[in-house]
């Protein structure tokens, strides 16, 4: 059985902004690190910083290593599947489109979760509500991205495609994550992972892209430092206590509100602006994720 949503504190909203703040300004800061770097090499340094990062915390809280080569394996495993593939997806497909389009399609990731979470656990069915839900979801989907664009399938909609091929990645990582690794404390389980994925990408990225050099200009070593330290380590650290006070279910709500503070930072600092069709189907997105959430709906039936 789904277990019901814990209610939000004050305290928990406020780290919940925060978080959604905090991620909405990562689509930014990638895409000007783009500027002078390749997509695995952003990757590269995202995750290897972020490992930099996170072992210094376990060391200095003194938390225990795993010393099992399985959940190294795993680790590596989820690396890939949460790091590796949907960010170089996602950092792809933000040299062809809006870093605002970017975020809402990213929100979809909550749409693939339910269905994953359906396909491979049997406490996690697709309910008659969350299958509207999700159906809602998908044409969000095909609205932000425009049939007229897949028709045409150029650099524009590939990108597209990318990045909702990031999304399907995230979905897969959630379940391997509940399989293999939910035993572990959570600051072990994101440092693993980031480790994994940076045994993965700096290899790729050197072999794709060149030698990564530390040599970059001033505004990319702010963007990296950004979505690397600020981003990806600190978020996962603050992602963990937002889960903790508010449970998995609330943290969807964080999803939704990536993608405003992504649209208004690539309209104000990239002069970014959005088709029509993309906030219509942002608005079917989130009707979706209500539907699935289900809270909203419980509370309208109340006499």
């Amino acid at each position: 059985m789904t277990q019901p949503q814990k209610t939000i504190s004050a305290q928990a909203w406020l780290e919940l902004l925060i978080l959604a703040f905090i991620w909405g300004g990562s689509f930014l800061s990638v895409r000007v690190a783009l500027d002078e770097i390749g997509p695995l090499t952003a990757v590269a340094h995202r995750t290897s910083w972020a490992m930099l990062i996170l072992w210094i915390y376990i060391i200095i809280r003194r938390l225990p290593v795993p010393r099992d080569p399985r959940i190294w394996a795993a680790f590596l495993v989820m690396g890939v599947l949460n790091n590796v593939i949907p960010f170089s997806l996602m950092a792809w497909g933000q040299l062809h489109i809006e870093s605002g389009l970017t975020s809402i399609l990213n929100a979809a990731t909550a749409i693939f979760g339910v269905i994953a979470a359906a396909i491979f656990f049997a406490d996690e069915r697709l309910s008659m509500r969350k299958a509207i839900g999700v159906t809602l979801g998908f044409f969000g989907v095909a609205t932000a991205i425009g049939l007229s664009s897949l028709a045409s399938f150029d650099l524009r909609s590939i990108g597209q495609l990318a990045v909702i091929g990031g999304t399907v990645s995230y979905a897969l990582a959630s379940v391997w994550a509940r399989k293999k690794l939910g035993h572990l404390p959570p600051q072990i389980a994101a440092a693993g992972m980031v480790t994994g994925a940076s045994l993965v990408v700096i290899p790729l990225a050197w072999m794709a892209e060149g030698p990564i050099s530390l040599t970059l200009q001033p505004d990319t070593w702010v963007a990296i430092g950004y979505y690397a330290v600020i981003a990806t380590a600190l978020a996962y650290l603050l992602y963990y206590r937002v889960l903790a006070m508010a449970g998995s279910g609330n943290l969807m709500l964080c999803t939704l509100m990536v993608a405003p503070v992504a649209i208004i930072l690539g309209a104000v600092v990239l002069d970014e602006a959005l088709p029509l069709r993309a906030y219509a189907g942002f608005g079917l997105l989130t009707l979706g994720l209500i539907i699935i959430d289900g809270r909203l709906i419980t509370r309208l039936k109340r006499p």
